[in-house]
């Protein structure tokens, strides 16, 4: 599966872009039609300590499903976000198969 990764205002490091695509070349085991996805990191100026937001959208056959997340780190961030779209993605496999 194609991963684009899109960091704002810092350079992801190959650790973090080995990891998210490590999580999301995973969805790919629950749905057949995952063409690609995109990936957006960025950090939000609040005080929170849990200021890092994950953005990822996924494109299917037909449809694009979109998770955003945020946690301490980004790594959590994906995790959330991946764990978020396994959700859509077995959802969308169901209501598929049922029509």
């Amino acid at each position: 599966m194609n991963v684009k990764i899109n960091s704002v205002h810092f350079k992801a490091d190959k650790k973090l872009e080995a990891f998210i695509n490590d999580k999301l070349d995973k969805l790919h085991t629950f749905f057949d039609g995952v063409i690609s996805s995109e990936v957006i990191l960025k950090m939000d100026n609040s005080e929170n300590r849990e200021n890092k937001i994950a953005e990822v959208r996924l494109i299917i056959k037909g449809y694009d499903l979109f998770a955003k997340k945020e946690a301490l780190t980004f790594e959590a961030a994906v995790d959330l976000a991946a764990d978020a779209l396994r959700k859509q993605l077995v959802k969308h496999k169901e209501k598929v198969r049922g029509s």
